[in-house]
Order: structure tokens, then C-alpha cells, then sequence
């Protein structure tokens, strides 16, 4: 195993410099600049701020730089926020978008773990069909549309919840059930599919045979060989919440990182760009790798290769 682990982190350090090259120049290729956005500035004024920033430096020369900066930890200044720094920034948002995806992946297993089981074990009655049709609206359904929806229906009409922000424990409600109900679906389909699957094995019937109690051989059988699907997709699924939550925090206007990193764009903050996009991809190779560790420990035939 730590063989695995030591050959999949070498494994990740070209795959991010291939990230951060790709995007180095892909957003200083776009049109525009970090202070054309700006009120109108004499050039002698545009100068000193690129001389500044490092700007009038060839590409190539900003890029070596920003590489050797990388290296040491530090992502740079900000070029919309005066006198912040990149890893100030991440630090103050991040904690924000990690208990949003936190509260939103517990969410979706919660609701998706139940409905699969459910259906699976009463499979073709009325409870699979309103489980499974349950799943298949939650997958139909995009983000931008279930929020607003709620937002009009829970914030709006009944007055139950707030439409914005991220103050009290009650703001948390809406935007983690609009996160988490689409990854819910996807999660119920996958539950049910390797339940029904595992339930047809000798083993399972053997355990029957023996005596042992249905909730015994669903807990402690079933479950276990049931929920690999859904390991497998935790990976891909917790990718999606992270960048997902970019829509959902511009939605409820909730002050994370992934509003920053739209922010970002727009006002071509090329270090807040990049530093964004390295801890995302950080963070998924990360989720990745601890996926497969977790496969193999829920499936002993699988091997570390």
C-alpha cells in the first residue's frame, strides 16, 4: 500500500504542472487585463502597477517566477484585493466551502444511502418506485434550478429560511440540501443497483439459511459489497461538490471560495485563478487516491496495482 500511495503522489506532481501551465496561459491569453476593469488610469500609472506586479516581465519570465514562488508556498498577491495575498484569501474562503461540501456530501449520503436500500429490498413495490422515481427527478434536476426553486418555495412563501447568506446554522439548510439532493439521486441509483446485485449471492442466501435476521444480513452481509458502486463514484462525486458549490454560493451568496474563483475570473485575477484552481486540483488527486485505499479495503480481491 504505501508503495501505491508513493507511486500515485509522484504520479500527481506532472499532472499539476501540466494543470498549471495550462491554466498560466489560458487565462493570460483571454482579452483583457487585472486593471482594465478598473476606472480609467494615465499610462505612467498603468506601467508602475504592471512594474509592480511584475507584469511587464516576458511571459515566460512571469512564469519561471511564479514556479519558483510555487515552490516555497507562496501563490502570490492579489491583483484585485490591494495588499492581500492569495494564501490569505484561500485561508479566510476555504473554510467556508469546506463545511458547505462537508454538510452537503452528508446530505447526499444520508438520503441516497436510504432511498437505495429501501428500494432494493423491496424491490417492484410501491416503495422502490417512489425511491427510484425520487432518484431519477433528483438527477433531471440541475442545481441552478432546485435552488431558485427552493429559495421561492421555503424562503419566500412559507418564510421558513433565509434566501442568502451564511450567518446563522439555519442559512446552512437550503443551499446543503440543493447540493446534496442531486448527488442523493445519483447515489440511490448506484445503492440500489449493487444491492439488488449482492443479494442474489450464495452468501447472502447462505446467511438466510442459517438463520440469521434480515437486518443482519443487510447490515452486516449486503451493505458492505453493495456500497462499492457508490465508493467508486464518492471520488468523481466529491469533485462535483467542490465545484459545484461555485454555482450554489452565487445562488445563496455564500462568501466561499468558489464565488471568489468566479470573482476571480472576471476580474482576470490571474494569481487567485491559479491558486484556486491548484488547491481544487490538489484536492481531488487527494480524494482520488484515498477512494482507491478505501476500495481495496471494502474489496479484498482487489489488488494495489
Amino acid at each position: 500500500m504505501l508503495r501505491f500511495i508513493a507511486r500515485r503522489l509522484l504520479e500527481t506532481i506532472p499532472v499539476l504542472l501540466i494543470i498549471i501551465t495550462a491554466t498560466f496561459f489560458m487565462i493570460r491569453f483571454v482579452p483583457g487585463g487585472p486593471f482594465t476593469a478598473e476606472k480609467a488610469v494615465t499610462p505612467e500609472i498603468l506601467r508602475n502597477l504592471e512594474a509592480h506586479y511584475g507584469l511587464n516581465q516576458p511571459l515566460y519570465r512571469q512564469y519561471l517566477d511564479y514556479l519558483g514562488s510555487l515552490l516555497h508556498g507562496d501563490l502570490g498577491p492579489s491583483f484585485k484585493y490591494p495588499n492581500r495575498t492569495v494564501n490569505e484569501i484561500i485561508g479566510d474562503k476555504l473554510p467556508v466551502s469546506l463545511e458547505l461540501g462537508f454538510i452537503s456530501l452528508s446530505v447526499a449520503l444520508a438520503l441516497g444511502l436510504t432511498l437505495g436500500v429501501l428500494a432494493a429490498i423491496r424491490r417492484n413495490t410501491w416503495i422502490d418506485y417512489v425511491c427510484s422515481s425520487a432518484a431519477m427527478i433528483g438527477i433531471c434536476v440541475p442545481t441552478f434550478v432546485l435552488g431558485p426553486l427552493l429559495v421561492l418555495t421555503f424562503a419566500i412563501h412559507f418564510g421558513w429560511f433565509n434566501a442568502s447568506g451564511w450567518y446563522t446554522p439555519i442559512d446552512r439548510v437550503l443551499p446543503c440540501l440543493t447540493l446534496g439532493c442531486v448527488y442523493a439521486a445519483y447515489i440511490a441509483r448506484l445503492t440500489r443497483g449493487g444491492m439488488l446485485e449482492v443479494l442474489n449471492q450464495d452468501y447472502i442466501r447462505t446467511a438466510r439459511a442459517k438463520g440469521a435476521s434480515e437486518t443482519r444480513v443487510i447490515f452486516r452481509h449486503a451493505l458492505r459489497g453493495g456500497l462499492l458502486p457508490v465508493v467508486s463514484f464518492l471520488g468523481p462525486a466529491i469533485a462535483g461538490i467542490l465545484t459545484g458549490s461555485f454555482v450554489i454560493e452565487t445562488i445563496f451568496q455564500i462568501p466561499g471560495l468558489g464565488r471568489e474563483f468566479v470573482n476571480s475570473a472576471f476580474n482576470r485575477d490571474y494569481t487567485l485563478v491559479l491558486g484556486t484552481v491548484i488547491l481544487y486540483a490538489t484536492l481531488i488527486i487527494g480524494l482520488n487516491l484515498v477512494v482507491d485505499v478505501v476500495q481495496v479495503w471494502l474489496n479484498p480481491k482487489l489488488k494495489f496495482e
